[in-house]
């Protein structure tokens, strides 16, 4: 592990920035009835409301608002129902001071989105559906190009690498240059190396024990890996609601190692961790 600098950074978030210069904590919303950790728990609109609320009041800047489970076999959702899910969401968020990302492959949910008040599109699948690039460039926001082969259904198949750091940033760095040549601008470009995506437990700790070379890449890091089934694996087989201790430290380890934001379903822990680890930075 190699401790790396984050980047010295604005990300323009609509009328709302954000200094990747200090680590940011994504709150995970999950309007599904389907995710792997929290499926069904705010899938109403209120529920929803009030979990978000209580993120931001623990410590998130940014929301992340998904409609569509992506979990290993999840169920295709179709677009207008992804809409119907996460527009009235977004509504209700944009009359607050937070960022608002919208966890999604589909160009018609995030425009759709981005009209009621999103800021950012955060895509697993990194721009490859149809329109996609098109739209991104369109927009002007901030994206988040996330590494994953193949789809949730068929990801688990996938998951052969001659060395998964290395081909994890060549694949990325395509995905990079595909959105850059379809006119998205640098500026607006996150990575995010895919934790739990096409990728197996070995191969994601591996990918955390070397997460500083994606800052090699010169593009600011999201690292997604709260409650993912390494973490419980690590801890011995642990079920997802009892993998928030060792969630809050492998973001820790990855924000040493130049992530400027992770997104948690653990808001409060992971703040707090953050907290200590700056307060350990700051000490004279």
């Amino acid at each position: 592990m190699k401790l790396v600098s984050l980047p010295n950074k604005i990300l323009n978030c609509g009328n709302l920035q954000l200094d990747l210069s200090q680590p940011h904590v994504m709150g995970i919303l999950n309007v599904t009835p389907d995710s792997f950790s929290d499926g069904g728990k705010h899938n109403g609109k209120d529920q929803a409301i009030a979990h978000a609320l209580q993120m931001i009041a623990d410590g998130a800047t940014v929301i992340d608002v998904g409609g569509e489970s992506t979990r290993p076999g999840a169920s295709i959702v179709e677009v207008e129902e992804e809409i119907r899910r996460v527009v009235p969401v977004v509504e209700a968020l944009s009359k607050h001071n937070v960022v608002i990302s919208i966890d999604t492959s589909q160009p018609e949910v995030i425009e759709a989105a981005v009209q009621a008040g999103a800021h950012i599109w955060n895509d697993v699948r990194a721009l490859t559906r149809p329109n996609a690039l098109e739209t991104a460039a369109k927009l002007n926001i901030p994206v988040i190009i996330m590494h994953m082969r193949g789809e949730p259904t068929t990801m688990n198949n996938l998951d052969q690498y001659q060395d998964v750091v290395a081909d994890v940033i060549d694949e990325l760095k395509q995905r990079v240059q595909d959105a850059l040549d379809a006119g998205v601008r640098a500026e607006n470009i996150m990575i995010d190396p895919g934790f739990g995506f096409a990728k197996n437990a070995q191969q994601n700790l591996k990918l955390l024990q070397q997460f500083y070379q994606l800052s090699d890449m010169g593009y600011p890091i999201l690292s997604a890996l709260s409650r993912k089934r390494f973490i419980g694996e690590a801890l011995g087989g642990a079920d997802a609601q009892n993998r928030a201790v060792g969630s809050v430290v492998a973001h820790l380890l990855s924000i040493q190692q130049g992530a400027c934001m992770v997104r948690a379903h653990d808001v409060k822990a992971t703040v707090d961790a953050i907290r200590v680890w700056q307060a350990m930075q700051n000490a004279v």
